[in-house]
């Protein structure tokens, strides 16, 4: 553990073992040496215009108050910095007290720079770092030290961590803003600009949650006045339908009258405009982000951001090269070693994808399966409700799987790209998240995407049905494949997230508990209470969390219209669990600094462009928008006798087997199994939607990309202004 200034070693003596502890600290010639070789930056002269939110000052024009604004105590002044130059120290704010210049998180990044650099053995075996001592259990922990806490005061006699306890982790700031230069000034601006993110995030789903549910209430409208629902229900036995299965009975078609109605809450020409919407939506959503993300990395002195090796990579890296911009002398990893690793990491995902794509035809299988054994049984309610049945607890065995091989998989990258010896800590993440990234997509997202696209496609007809390892394919359900595919959606997205966050509440609340009880001894020190917190295991999982949700609600949102909804209330809970988290229940992270969000940024950009693909696809072929648009232009305006034009009927050799009786199945195929003409126009109508869908939104989605800059103009203007007094302070001093 370590603070800004110098103490003693400390240790206390534990039931059955005895563990010290030392508090590191760094003298002020250290401090300027390192704060210039990894490019620190220092205040030059006070940013005078105020700090305004866009909301605030859009109320403020209307002469509102701001539902959302609260008076923090003890703001962080903003500054005008460059990078540090010890020879130039008297042109710095603050230079003339050494205690206070450097921040203490930047005291932190110094610590922690010379910690994890310092060989401790031999450097071919990889004996670098505290990282490597922690790993081998030589230390049990290293961590900067949280402010202790201290009795209530007034708000402006407050530490930080008071006031973000105060101010941002309680329940009571839900509908706040957060305290960013605050959290900032704690932890850092890479925690910082997670919440940045994740606030604004969450600001933005609400006109997305808004829409949605919209949408959805206009589906109960629908039910009442439904022309083909009404056919559906009022059919009686005029719709005798063929077995789901071998050894199946007939049914009546009029039996999913409620299955069909719900149906039609997911299924109903709302979902058009609502996935029109949400393409737009992310679109200017990433756009808009950008530009916050600029102004605060700015703001936050990191928009000239030029990351070192990682502290591990300068230690392990086999041979020097010469920099051919600087001339130093580097470590250098060779890139034909990198690429045959990086390669050997590229299989082990595919050998990953293979085996999701495995237990998801396990699944199907199981789903199947536990069909036929329900319809065998003698109980009639069991029997109607076998397919619901199979769907929900396949829904839920998925799931299981998902998370199982999530925990497997993270481990197994996590190795895999320490081994690919990346230069620096970003390209380090970055590897990490992309190779997680891409697994997690195929293990969340196969499921929905089958029901979506290939569930019931491939069914054949009475007599000729199509067979998967001597099981007869799945088809949709009755409500058909789009109800199916929100069920699988609310089981996934939603199950997750309520388990994270029962994990993220249950576990740090145990932790706290027993923190608490330690805190009640009269000798504990505030290390010793450090020492009790849980590990701060960095920003990845919340980060996947929230990407994972953003491609739920944009992916499949024409199933789902509610999505954008629950994702709103998750992030609430989220965006406090994780404040308590980090104030209270973790110990203290070193700070790091960050430009932006890494790449998360290209992968959500990767997500929205997905999604515009993946809603025009199932609006034209999983939805019954285009059938029912085909059928009132060619046929009934009213649609009246829709239902019957949807329904094949089976052929005469099938009939002839089974009794003589005929019975009607979903498709458009004559008596003897061949496909109609309404079948090759219909197809013809969907591929033209596709088409015309996503040209239509690419091209506004490149017109708002073309008309929002990227970086704000008093941006621009705050850079240049901050460029020419760094290079008018230094040349003065050079000419001094």
């Amino acid at each position: 553990m370590w603070d800004e200034a110098p103490t003693p070693e400390f240790f206390f003596l534990q039931t059955k073992k005895k563990i010290c502890f030392v508090l590191l600290s760094t003298p002020w010639s250290v401090l300027c040496y390192y704060a210039e070789e990894i490019g620190l930056r220092a205040p030059l002269e006070v940013v005078t215009a105020p700090i305004v939110n866009w909301s605030e000052e859009l109320l403020s024009q209307l002469s509102l108050p701001s539902p959302l604004s609260q008076d923090v105590p003890n703001p962080p002044p903003d500054y005008y910095t460059c990078q540090f130059r010890a020879n130039k120290l008297e042109r710095f704010l603050g230079s003339d007290n050494k205690d206070t210049f450097f921040k203490t998180t930047q005291r932190h990044q110094v610590v922690y720079e010379i910690l994890a650099r310092t060989p401790y053995g031999s450097v071919e075996t990889g004996q670098v770092g505290i990282n490597r001592l922690l790993s081998e259990q030589v230390f049990t922990a290293a961590y900067p030290l949280h402010e202790p806490p201290a009795p209530p005061a007034s708000p402006e006699s407050l530490g930080l961590r008071q006031i973000l306890y105060v101010y941002w982790a309680k329940w009571s700031c839900w509908r706040r803003y957060q305290p960013l230069d605050h959290i900032r000034e704690y932890f850092g601006e890479k925690i910082a600009l997670y919440f940045a993110w994740l606030g604004f995030y969450t600001g933005w789903l609400l006109p997305a949650s808004f829409v949605g549910t919209v949408i959805f209430l206009f589906g109960f409208w629908l039910v009442a006045t439904d022309v083909p629902a009404k056919e559906l229900c009022d059919s009686g036995n005029n719709f005798i339908m063929c077995p789901i299965c071998n050894i199946c009975s007939y049914w009546n078609y009029s039996s999913i009258c409620v299955t069909y109605k719900a149906g039609l809450l997911f299924d109903n020409g709302g979902t058009v405009f609502l996935s029109v919407f949400m393409s737009l939506w992310a679109v200017t959503f990433l756009e808009y982000w950008k530009r916050t993300c600029s102004a605060l990395s700015h703001r936050w002195d990191c928009s000239e951001f030029e990351e070192r090796p990682r502290p591990e990579f300068t230690a392990m890296a086999p041979m020097t090269t010469r920099n051919p911009v600087t001339g130093a002398e580097e470590p250098y990893f060779p890139e034909n070693k990198r690429f045959k690793r990086i390669l050997t990491g590229c299989m082990a995902i595919i050998i990953m994808i293979a085996v999701v794509l495995m237990f998801l035809i396990g699944i199907i299988l199981y789903r199947t399966i536990l069909s036929i054994i329900i319809s065998k049984a003698e109980n009639s309610l069991l029997i109607f409700s076998a397919g619901r049945i199979a769907s929900i607890t396949g829904s839920v065995l998925n799931l299981l799987v998902i998370l199982m091989l999530s925990r497997v998989y993270i481990t197994l990258a996590q190795v895999l790209t320490s081994w690919e010896m990346h230069r620096t800590q970003t390209k380090y993440e970055d590897m990490f998240t992309l190779k997680v990234f891409i697994f997690q997509f195929v293990n969340f997202y196969s499921s929905p995407v089958y029901i979506a696209f290939f569930k019931g496609r491939f069914v054949g007809y009475p007599g000729n049905y199509n067979t998967l390892f001597g099981v007869r394919n799945e088809d949709c359900g009755a409500g058909g494949c789009l109800i199916e595919l929100a069920q699988e959606m609310l089981v996934i997205m939603v199950g997750k997230q309520l388990i994270n966050n029962i994990q993220e509440f249950i576990v740090p609340g145990y932790q706290s508990n027993i923190l608490l009880s330690l805190q009640k001894h009269p000798v504990v020190s505030p290390w010793e209470a450090d020492y009790q917190l849980l590990v701060c295991e960095g920003l990845f999982s919340e980060y996947l969390e929230m990407v994972i949700q953003f491609g739920f609600i944009t992916i499949f949102v024409a199933a789902c219209p509610l999505a954008p909804l629950f994702a709103l209330f998750n992030n609430w809970v989220e965006m406090r669990l994780d404040a308590q988290k980090f104030v209270t229940e973790y110990r203290r992270p070193v700070a790091e600094r960050a430009q932006d969000i890494g790449i998360w940024f290209p992968i959500l950009q990767f997500i929205t462009h997905t999604a515009v693909l993946s809603n025009a696809f199932l609006i034209a072929f999983t939805s019954s928008f285009v059938p029912r648009l085909y059928y009132r232009y060619t046929r009934d305006n009213m649609l009246s006798g829709y239902i019957n034009f949807t329904l094949a009927t089976s052929p005469r050799n099938y009939s002839q087997q089974h009794q003589h009786t005929s019975c009607r199945y979903l498709g458009f195929r004559d008596e003897n199994g061949k496909y109609l003409p309404e079948f090759f126009h219909l197809l013809a109508i969907q591929l033209s939607f596709v088409i015309i869908f996503e040209h239509v939104v690419f091209l506004i989605g490149n017109l708002i990309d073309m008309m929002v800059p990227d970086i704000p103009e008093e941006v621009e203007l705050k850079m240049k202004r901050e460029h020419y007094m760094a290079k008018e302070a230094l040349a003065e001093n050079q000419v001094q």
